[in-house]
């Protein structure tokens, strides 16, 4: 029986998906599970560490189950997760000391502000390439080692481990064997140097972050840990593949040339632009982070743009204001008016990102009148989700200095035509959306499989990719710069 499959595993947000992958790159199976949300104040965002690996746990037997497939024959296993996303935990007995403190997290932003007025903005800048801002691991970190009690005597005792979450999962799954995380993820701690890709002393010093709870920083492909003790899979299978989820959809998409770009349309939305191994400093407000590092080669950089609230301002007009009873409905409520009648939704919900970096920044919805109704805040709500993008890609091309051809988008709300339509209007540029919108775990899978020789280059798996459909733009210039003006005016007022 030869090991025919690749297992995916994307730790999201709001949940987790377990897939299988064959040679030719097709889906064989998955399966999802959603875990709790938990929200100790406002603006704080925390979870369960338990509960994920909960999720990996079951929805593993599960996937092989439903693809009626032998837990042998996985030739390696492929991660992908939420970033920034933190947790620390006991190496001894295997546990958190308190629940994962999320990406979407606010609770740092004194400590940011503090580390602003000390002067330090400019280093963390030029050494990791992110701004100082609640989002990143690194403060987050700081954090929990100095309102958690219990960090002081487990460190002494030389047991506590910090990571994010796929330094955990692989902890989990190779049952503390290994303790490592990839260049991708470790880019976004504001602990890692880009130039050197390992743990910058100083910013270790400057955030109090000890090195020796920190995890191995290695390729972003190749064996990393073997499975141990899961009962779910035999022992000695590969963990070979491992990308935060952006870099991951960037590599599903087979974005692998300098100027090649997509759009993941997840919980949030994140652009990301292969720059190459070239680091690109951003002047316009963008991040640099890496991409990905394959055995034997150089690290490939990118320019990454994030809007923090994409497809959660969808689930918010469900949600919060009870507008649609599903997130599927909103394309066709959307379509019964022909424009948004000039409400403008600025989904401020946790703050601006890119290229603004307001965490003070609110929600705000303008140009109500007594004739706006759902449909028109649902098409203000798509027109938002396309606009936010609009002016990260615009930040892009400054820092790059040429015009982008085409985008390539994925993730849940990229299946909406509308959405793409407007995404293709307000940029200007033709949108290619490929046969699998789930190009997260795909790249995970295609880094796993390469690490483990399941495909032997990247022509292989360029094969795989196919594209579903293209949506070129349909709007003059003028009325482009109008629309985008309007938006900006909107923007300000969430300040």
């Amino acid at each position: 029986m030869h090991s025919r499959y690749i297992m995916a595993i994307d730790q999201g947000t709001t949940g987790t998906t377990v897939s299988l992958m064959d040679l030719t790159g097709s889906l064989v199976a998955s399966a999802d599970e959603d875990f709790k949300q938990i929200f100790p104040k406002p603006g704080w965002v925390e979870h369960d560490p338990e509960d994920i690996w909960g999720t990996v746990a079951k929805l593993i037997p599960q996937v092989l189950m439903k693809a009626q497939v032998q837990g042998r024959q996985v030739a390696g296993i492929g991660i992908t997760n939420q970033r920034e996303t933190v947790v620390v935990w006991d190496a001894r007995n295997h546990r958190p000391v308190m629940n994962a403190v999320v990406w979407q997290c606010r609770r740092t932003h004194d400590i940011c502000a503090k580390l602003k007025k000390a002067g330090h903005e400019r280093l963390f800048k030029k050494k990791t390439g992110l701004v100082l801002d609640p989002y990143f691991s690194g403060t987050k970190i700081h954090w929990i080692l100095k309102n958690v009690p219990s960090c002081r005597e487990i460190l002494g005792r030389g047991d506590l481990r910090a990571g994010t979450i796929d330094s955990f999962l692989i902890w989990r799954l190779s049952k503390g064997e290994s303790h490592v995380t990839d260049v991708s993820n470790a880019s976004r701690t504001l602990l890692m140097d880009l130039a050197s890709t390992d743990w910058d002393p100083q910013l270790l010093k400057i955030l109090g972050v000890p090195r020796e709870m920190l995890p191995t920083i290695t390729d972003s492909s190749g064996i990393l840990g073997f499975t141990k003790g899961l009962g779910v899979l035999p022992d000695g299978i590969p963990i070979a593949g491992v990308a935060g989820d952006q870099q991951s959809a960037l590599f599903g998409q087979t974005c692998w040339q300098a100027g090649e770009s997509k759009c993941t349309y997840g919980t949030g939305s994140f652009l990301l632009m292969n720059t190459g191994a070239k680091i690109v400093a951003s002047k316009s407000g963008l991040l640099t982070t890496v991409a990905w590092r394959l055995p034997k080669q150089k690290t490939q950089y990118a320019l990454e743009g994030g809007a923090f609230v994409c497809g959660a301002a969808v689930q918010w007009l469900r949600d919060g204001l009870g507008i649609i009873k599903g997130s599927g409905e909103i394309e066709a409520l959307a379509r019964e008016v022909a424009t948004a009648d000039g409400v403008e939704f600025v989904p401020a919900l946790t703050g601006l990102g890119a290229p603004y970096w307001k965490p003070e920044a609110r929600g705000v919805i303008t140009g109500l009148t007594r004739g706006t109704g759902r449909a028109h805040i649902a098409r203000a709500t798509l027109e938002a989700m396309a606009l936010q993008n609009c002016e990260i890609l615009i930040a892009m091309q400054k820092d790059l200095g040429k015009k982008l051809k085409s985008l390539k988008v994925d993730g849940g709300a990229s299946a909406n035509n509308l959405l793409m339509q407007m995404q293709a209007d307000y940029m200007g540029t033709t949108v290619v959306r490929p046969r699998s919108i789930e190009t997260t775990s795909m790249g995970a899978a295609y880094l796993a499989g390469l690490g483990v020789g399941f495909w032997k280059s990247l022509e292989d798996i360029k094969k795989v990719w196919q594209k579903d459909q293209s949506f070129a733009p349909d709007m003059t210039a003028k009325a482009r710069k109008q629309r985008l003006e309007h938006w900006q005016a909107a923007v300000r007022r969430s300040f």
